[in-house]
């Protein structure tokens, strides 16, 4: 009978491991939570916090399923940190306006500034970049995006289907994954040819590891990745399960994530943003 005994509970210990293992993403937002830093920003592992890295981790941790609000080990939260640091980009204030709206704060101030910042033709900020951006934070706090700045970004979009960050600046999968985000959250259709070409931009990009690349020819990246996940479902589109597998296998034991398969640099940044992707959630998140 001992003997018997022996052998089921030696059969039930691999299910128990396997249940207790936490999911890429519970794993990734645990590693987001440990770098948070006693003036309740984040930080790059050994250095200080630093506003864009806070804004990032805010908004992972919310796709994530974590309350972003709360107090780290100091007894801060990220609004303490947030709420005292410049942002002398467009894209940095539509980051804070994002980021302190998740947080549950009042950013109505931030949103009217953002809107005071639209230029004649529709442009917000001096970027394509920048205009994707603060039409992402408009719509994520429930304002109405002008329709000279939708009109902006439809004239933005390249013959090849891409959208690039500057005016002039050449197209990648991951502007275009912003961009196809941002319209789509203006009202864009799904069904539209806008989107269709946005996403078979972005299809080019697909590598045979299942990952994506910023450019054509450059190895996947996670970042890359992400964004084309987050692209391809706003469009309505499924990634497909090769993206997802692709961003499991750069995971680490911390639970951070690689930037790719070659480097490791950065790993809050490049954790924040594979989150949302993880959680199958589009910007603006809800």
């Amino acid at each position: 009978m001992r003997s018997l005994a022996l052998v089921v509970l030696l059969l039930m210990l691999p299910a128990v491991a396997v249940e207790a293992a936490p999911s890429p993403l519970t794993a990734g937002a645990r590693y987001l939570v440990d770098q948070q830093r006693p003036d309740g920003g984040f930080g790059e592992p050994g250095g200080a916090s630093a506003p864009d890295t806070t804004a990032w981790a805010v908004l992972g941790l919310k796709a994530a399923g974590r309350d972003p609000a709360a107090a780290g080990a100091s007894g801060r939260s990220p609004t303490d940190y947030l709420r005292g640091q410049p942002y002398p980009l467009v894209t940095d204030l539509a980051m804070r306006v994002l980021a302190l709206d998740s947080l549950g704060q009042d950013v109505g101030a931030l949103g009217d500034e953002l809107e005071g910042l639209r230029r004649p033709d529709g442009r917000i900020g001096q970027y394509v970049n920048s205009t994707i951006w603060a039409v992402i934070a408009l719509r994520g706090i429930g304002r109405t995006v002008d329709p000279s700045t939708v009109r902006y970004l439809l004239r933005r979009q390249r013959p090849n289907g891409g959208w690039s960050w500057h005016p002039d600046g050449a197209p990648d999968s991951s502007d275009t994954a912003a961009a196809l985000q941002a319209l789509r959250a203006a009202g864009l259709s799904t069904r539209s040819a806008v989107t269709r070409r946005g996403v078979q931009y972005i299809l080019r990009h697909r590598n045979r590891d299942g990952g994506f690349a910023l450019t054509l020819g450059q190895e996947s990246n996670a970042q890359a990745t992400a964004w084309a996940i987050q692209g391809l479902l706003a469009a309505g589109r499924e990634p497909g399960k090769g993206a997802f597998a692709y961003l499991r296998r750069l995971q680490r034991p911390d639970g951070s994530f690689r930037l790719s398969a070659q480097y490791g640099v950065t790993p809050v940044w490049v954790t924040a943003q594979v989150l949302p992707a993880l959680a199958r959630t589009t910007f603006p998140l809800r």
